[in-house]
């Protein structure tokens, strides 16, 4: 009898949960992909920054997910893939605003990526937060932001907040004894001024000029010719790829020199900087940032997955917290096992995950605290954190050797 009843219970078993399996999966929605949205200059002015800075890394990680299966999101039980849709802002933050607002509300789609630049990320946060997208803070930082409740943004790069006191820290331990300060006229620019000058201050070093200059401007020997008339040690300037491009070349053009030279955004990038100038020329030029591939082993497996793709090395100030913030946020959904804006949310504002540059997490105002480095000087072709303390890869090289003089 009992050979008989054994078979039959297992046979309803494996049938009442083949019909459990079956009506859960019934209840799923259907889901074949994860569509992330984002609208960012690829015209205009701020698209060579783009492409230099920030831009490819999402291209590479969407590729890096789905050569993987995609993310797996136990809600739909199976992974998805990840597709990109970006349209053009045009480096227009009117546009850019409109095109975020088409891409929640028309396309619908599952998150959104950020634009670049400090004033149109300011921008994109607040529209975010508005319909409850999580948005990850690309190419951009604003101490503004911090005044503003936007809890589903998430700030990821290092800005004037930390970078102005290293900087002045670097400067006093090196002897700069005078310094002179120009900015770009606009939200990155006057909050990098604003910083930089208390903090110089503070260290005892005295602020000869503070100027600003407006975007766009093609000829910046006015204010390079200004500050080497008043003797300074130091030359700061808080501008965008043109105006660093255009300062370093009119600096070599004119024969100006300065013992420390340092610009926030420009000198990052090996690419763009270094080998357009030589590595030679730039020897002991200081940018904001910093990392390079001795930061971490994955830091030197992003150098090498980035040029085994692109060709070129990744700029050394974002790419790796990019990157960084990319695996956080990915893990943050398996975690959550849904692509519920809010529960993915809480889960990436409480939870330390393992990533490229070590353990990444967000402090209670959800800004990433666990920066590789604040400041790199070029020295023979690397990139170095010059940054007092464990992070720091070379000590500053001080003074600057002077720009090579040109041939006649």
């Amino acid at each position: 009898m009992k050979s008989k009843v054994l078979p039959g219970i297992l046979a309803f078993a494996v049938a009442a949960l083949f019909m459990v399996s079956s009506a859960e999966a019934k209840r799923r929605p259907a889901k074949d992909k994860i569509v992330i949205g984002q609208a960012i200059a690829l015209s205009g002015p701020l698209a060579g920054g783009v492409a230099i800075a920030g831009g490819p890394i999402y291209e590479l990680w969407v590729e890096e997910v789905n050569k993987n299966g995609g993310i797996y999101v136990k809600e739909y039980g199976k992974k998805l893939p990840v597709v990109l849709k970006r349209y053009d802002d045009k480096s227009d933050i009117g546009t850019m605003t409109n095109l975020l607002e088409k891409l929640i509300l028309n396309d619908k789609v599952d998150f959104v990526f950020p634009p670049w630049g400090t004033a149109w990320l300011y921008a994109a946060a607040q529209i975010a937060n508005k319909y409850h997208y999580i948005l990850i803070g690309g190419p951009g930082g604003a101490l503004k932001l911090k005044e503003l409740k936007l809890p589903y943004f998430f700030q990821v790069l290092n800005f004037s907040e930390t970078q102005a006191p290293a900087l002045a820290g670097i400067f006093k331990e090196i002897g700069v004894k005078s310094v002179a300060v120009i900015y770009r006229g606009d939200l990155h620019g006057v909050e990098y001024g604003d910083a930089m000058v208390p903090y110089f201050k503070k260290k005892g070093i005295e602020v000869k000029m503070k100027k600003s200059y407006p975007p766009g401007i093609k000829d910046l020997s006015p204010l390079l010719k200004e500050a080497k008339s008043l003797g300074v040690d130091a030359f700061c300037a808080a501008s965008y790829p043109d105006g660093g491009m255009l300062l370093t070349g009119q600096s070599i053009e004119l024969g100006i020199n300065f013992n420390a030279f340092f610009i926030t955004v420009t000198p990052f990038s090996p690419n763009l900087y270094r080998d357009t100038f030589g590595v030679d020329v730039v020897e002991g030029v200081m940018g904001g940032g910093a990392w390079n591939a001795k930061s971490s082993p994955g830091a030197k497996e992003l150098v090498d997955k980035y040029v085994s793709r692109f060709g070129v090395e990744p700029d050394y100030w974002g790419a790796l917290y990019y990157w960084s913030s990319l695996q956080h946020f990915q893990q943050a959904i398996e975690k959550a096992g849904t692509l519920d804006q809010k529960k993915i949310r809480d889960v990436m504002a409480t939870s330390t995950f393992q990533t490229a540059l070590g353990p990444f997490w967000y402090d209670k105002n959800r800004y990433f605290v666990n920066h590789p480095g604040e400041i790199g000087q070029w020295q023979k072709g690397v990139f170095e954190v010059i940054d007092p303390g464990e992070k720091r890869t070379a000590p500053p090289l001080y003074p600057k050797p002077p720009w090579p003089k040109k041939k006649k």
